[in-house]
């Protein structure tokens, strides 16, 4: 059975998609943009960027009743790959035990000029 995953406490979504489905079991994350919730505004420098779509990340998975820990794959996409070791560094602060698969690309450019995006799939 599909059901859409919506939580507060992450940016609303601002086109035809949602924050996240699950499937299954499976929870599929969107793309998450290192926008504050509060405020509709990204922070400058890419650790805080990183910092705040991880938050935002965790914010679903918690809705859907897991954790960091329950993701099984991410895809970061930077703006600029030089970005990688200070992404890297904040990364590691959010995947601590058993790390997921993950996949990192430089991309020409993000929506609203961000440096960051982050997805997720997660699963028990």
């Amino acid at each position: 059975m599909k059901k859409v995953i919506v939580s507060a406490d992450a940016p609303k979504a601002v086109g035809p998609y949602s924050q996240a489905i699950e499937l299954n079991g499976t929870l599929f994350v969107s793309g998450q943009l290192p926008i504050n919730p509060e405020t509709g505004v990204a922070p400058e420098s890419i650790e805080e960027q990183t910092r705040q779509s991880l938050m935002n990340i965790g914010a679903i998975l918690k809705e859907a009743g897991l954790s960091y820990s329950d993701v099984v794959k991410t895809t970061v996409l930077l703006d600029d790959i030089k970005n990688f070791a200070a992404m890297n560094g904040v990364y590691a602060e959010f995947f601590t035990e058993l790390k997921p698969a993950r996949v990192c690309y430089q991309v020409a450019a993000l929506p609203m000029g961000v440096k960051v995006e982050i997805d997720a799939i997660a699963g028990k």
